[in-house]
């Protein structure tokens, strides 16, 4: 299903036209670059803000946490969020960055 155009200029309806992409940089690569680094950085904040809660309650119930050196989850449960991380960091290099904030 296409989107609705303009009549006269076959251009897409102001109404459904993907808002512009943010722009910081000359070079749309660096864009990109900026978008994976802020997605990173994202991630290990939230990576490491569980990381200390588990830890903390670990403690409290009397488990070391330093003796979690295992626990992985299996090899093809681990291969599919493995590759659903890297489809998600890639999202602003693969494709136009659309903004994500209201028109």
């Amino acid at each position: 299903m296409s989107e609705p155009t303009d009549a006269s200029t076959g251009a897409a309806h102001p109404d459904t036209a993907p808002p512009p992409e943010q722009t910081f940089f000359a070079d749309p690569a660096l864009d990109r670059m900026l978008g994976v680094m802020m997605a990173l950085a994202s991630e290990v904040y939230i990576l490491r803000s569980r990381m200390q809660t588990l830890e903390r309650a670990q403690r409290q119930a009397g488990f070391d946490p330093a003796a979690v050196s295992s626990g992985i989850a299996d090899g093809e449960a681990q291969r599919r969020d493995a590759a659903a991380f890297v489809a998600h960091l890639l999202e602003p290099v693969l494709g136009e960055q659309q903004a994500k904030g209201p028109r």
